[in-house]
Parts: C-alpha cells; sequence; structure tokens
C-alpha cells in the first residue's frame, strides 16, 4: 500500500517557481556566461544585458537551488551546471529544457482543453521551430547512445540483418545496432531536414557504408525494403489510433517472410494509472499535439494482430512489443 503524501509533499508538487527559474535562466545563457570564470552581479547583468536587481534575485534562488554558489559577491558555477548547462559543454542539456520552455504556453491551456476537449495546437513545436528540434534530438541521440546497445543486444539478432529504423531521427538506434551486429545493415527513414542531422552522427560513428538515409513521410511514402526487423522507437506517440494501426499495416508489407516489428515506446499500464512518469508524459501529449496520445501495450499488440502479424508478443512491460510476420512469401 503506497504512503499518503504530506502536505509539504502536495505543496511541492504545486509549485512550479524552480522550474521557471531554471528554464529562464537558461533561455538567458547564465550557466556559459559564468563558464570558467566567476563574476560579480554587475558583470553577469552586462554580459546578458539585463537588469541587475532583478537578475540578483534569480542568481541567489539559483544558488539556493545548487546550480550555482556564491562566495561574497561572485557568483559561479555548480559542477553539475558546468557539466549539463553551458553551452560547449559535451554534455549540454540545454536544449531539451529550451524545448519545455517553448511548451509553456501550451501547458497554460491545459484547463480549457480538460474543459472543451478541443487541443490548443496545430503542430509539434519541432514543426514550428526545426532548429530547436535538431538540437533537441542531437542531445537525446546523446542520451540514448547509453541504453541503445544493450537494447540491441536484448533482441538477439544474428546474421546479415537488414534493419529499418523508422522516423529513426539522429540515427541513435541504427548506429547502436550496428555496432552490436557488425553483419547488420540498416535504413534510417525520416523527413529530409531530420536527416541533415542524421548524416552527421552516422559519418561521425563511421558507418556511412552500413547505413543509408531515406527521405519521405513514412504514413504516405513507400519504405523501401524488403527488411529483416523494422523499428518504431518513440514515434506513435506522435499520431492517433487509426494512423498508427495503418501504419504498423503499412511496414507489415515492406517486411521479409519471417520478418520482425518492434515497437519501443512509452507504454502505461492497463489501468491507465502507472507507470507514474508516462502518465505525465500522457497529458504533455494532449496539450502539445494535434493528435498524439500515450497507448498501451495491448493498443500495438492489437494493432500488430489486425493488420496480419502471425505471432504477437510482449517483449518488456510498458516499454516494447513484437510482431513476426509469416513465413510464407
Amino acid at each position: 500500500m503506497s504512503r499518503e503524501l504530506s502536505l509539504a509533499e502536495i505543496f511541492q508538487l504545486g509549485y512550479y517557481w524552480e522550474t521557471k527559474i531554471l528554464l529562464t535562466a537558461v533561455r538567458l545563457d547564465v550557466f556559459s556566461t559564468l563558464d570558467g570564470k566567476r563574476k560579480t552581479l554587475q558583470e553577469v547583468a552586462g554580459r546578458l544585458g539585463a537588469h541587475a536587481q532583478t537578475l540578483g534575485l534569480l542568481l541567489n534562488a539559483l544558488v539556493a537551488m545548487r546550480l550555482l554558489d556564491k562566495d561574497g559577491d561572485s557568483y559561479g558555477n555548480s559542477t553539475a551546471a558546468s557539466t549539463h548547462l553551458v553551452r560547449n559543454s559535451g554534455q549540454y542539456i540545454g536544449h531539451l529544457l529550451l524545448l519545455h520552455d517553448a511548451e509553456w504556453e501550451n501547458w497554460g491551456k491545459l484547463e480549457e482543453t480538460i474543459r472543451t476537449g478541443q487541443r490548443s495546437v496545430d503542430r509539434h513545436v519541432f514543426e514550428t521551430d526545426p532548429d530547436l528540434g535538431s538540437n533537441v534530438l542531437a542531445v537525446l541521440h546523446r542520451i540514448g547512445q547509453q541504453s541503445g546497445p544493450d537494447f540491441a543486444k536484448r533482441l538477439q539478432l544474428s546474421g546479415p540483418v537488414r534493419l529499418l529504423d523508422l522516423g529513426g531521427g539522429a540515427g541513435t538506434n541504427a548506429i547502436a545496432f550496428c555496432q552490436v551486429y557488425p553483419d547488420l545493415t540498416a535504413t534510417v527513414f525520416d523527413l529530409p531536414t531530420t536527416l541533415q542531422l542524421t548524416e552527421r552522427t552516422v559519418k561521425e560513428a563511421g558507418l556511412e557504408s552500413r547505413i543509408r538515409l531515406h527521405p519521405g513521410d513514412f504514413n504516405k511514402d513507400r519504405l523501401g525494403g524488403p527488411y529483416d526487423v523494422a523499428l518504431m522507437s518513440d514515434i506513435l506517440h506522435y499520431q492517433d489510433f487509426a494512423t498508427n494501426a495503418a501504419l504498423v499495416k503499412r511496414v507489415l508489407a515492406h517486411l521479409a517472410p519471417g520478418g520482425r516489428l518492434v515497437i519501443k515506446d512509452r507504454f502505461l499500464n492497463e489501468a491507465g494509472t502507472g507507470p507514474a512518469w508516462t502518465t505525465a508524459f500522457a497529458v504533455h501529449i494532449l496539450v502539445n499535439t494535434e493528435q498524439g496520445g500515450c497507448y498501451k501495450t495491448a493498443d500495438a499488440m492489437k494493432w500488430m494482430t489486425e493488420a496480419g502479424f502471425s505471432t504477437v508478443t510482449e517483449l518488456e512491460p510498458s516499454a516494447a512489443v513484437q510482431g513476426t510476420k509469416s513465413g510464407q512469401s
């Protein structure tokens, strides 16, 4: 039985103050301004073109949040801020935080959306701000490099596998699969603007000869193939139920006999009340997409069964499902 929340914890859930303080500091690029050298309030204000007195309130709050430290009149970055919030750091995650800040106004319309059932956006911010989208994908690529190889190993592939990474973004999964399986070749299918980033990451990995880039709209254009494995990783929550069902059916036609489709996503449990992070993510998708949603593994398995996959299984609870095409051609 779960523990009841305390009053202090309820207040903590309701306070968004620290969130907006951090997002504003990232937008102002406070942490990059303090990179490598401590500065006084007046120096920081001068660099940022900000009002010193009001900036001081923000900097002091960041000190209390342990993102900055203060010694006398000078401010400096904490180790965590230097690592993750300075733009020239190899582990900078500020672009992802800037995405959240770009969605701030959408969150302000949550009550209206709940009351009316009408969504307030017609395009995701990736479409309205492609540069931000590309930067966010680069951050996610860096994070995904840690988990991608383990996921690839769990699929236990062998031989000269032809992989389709559908909506593959920066090519994170395609690169990981190629690194784990030396006989595997991959095709990353995504929008032309996205594939500009993919081309860079593939070259950095030295895998140009094994990873092909295929531009297009995966809901409309031919996908190529045939493929032995198709992977849909974190793309279906941006689309509605019927569109996903149709896409799964389209993918089946591009698989070789005995081929597999693997759907990896943030799935809700059967009751819709967990995992906890995914329930909040479902609300995020509600206010930030035109028609997306979080689904259950049962939904993905239904799409596969109705599409005609001969065998459908859950690979990982609330994370991955697999459909296998009949071995008959």
